[in-house]
């Protein structure tokens, strides 16, 4: 009688531990089939090769704060997800400019989910 109430004990602590993790796996699982666009760019140095650890900041153009912070990788590549749908999304290079120079930046509309390819050249 003992262990029936040991191994029943045993299993509402195994489920009780296994409960949250298929409960968040389930999450994820949902998102993942959410629709996406994703935006893919291309970071060029003052030499017009690919610079690599520059800081990337993404935001809607109807927002001031970016929602996204990125960091180009060793080809000058970067990509990130966001919602599929019509919006206007601003990039920029987060690098040191001379004064009254501008931050390199583009803006790159969506219209679904799909896929948008941009360069932006640092000087």
């Amino acid at each position: 009688m003992i262990r029936c109430y040991r191994r029943a004990s045993l299993l509402a602590l195994c489920l009780l531990l296994l409960a949250p993790a298929c409960v968040l796996r389930a999450d994820s699982e949902s998102h993942a089939r959410d629709p996406y666009a994703l935006l893919f760019g291309t970071v060029y140095g003052p030499n017009d090769l690919p610079a690599y650890g520059v800081k990337i900041t993404i935001r809607r153009a109807d927002q001031k704060k970016p929602k996204w912070e990125l960091t180009s990788d060793h080809q000058g590549e970067f990509a990130q997800r966001v919602p599929a749908g019509k919006a206007d999304y601003v990039i920029a290079a987060n690098v040191k400019t001379s004064k009254g120079v501008p931050k390199p930046e583009v803006t790159v509309h969506v219209e679904k989910d799909e896929r948008k390819d941009f360069v932006l050249h640092v000087k």
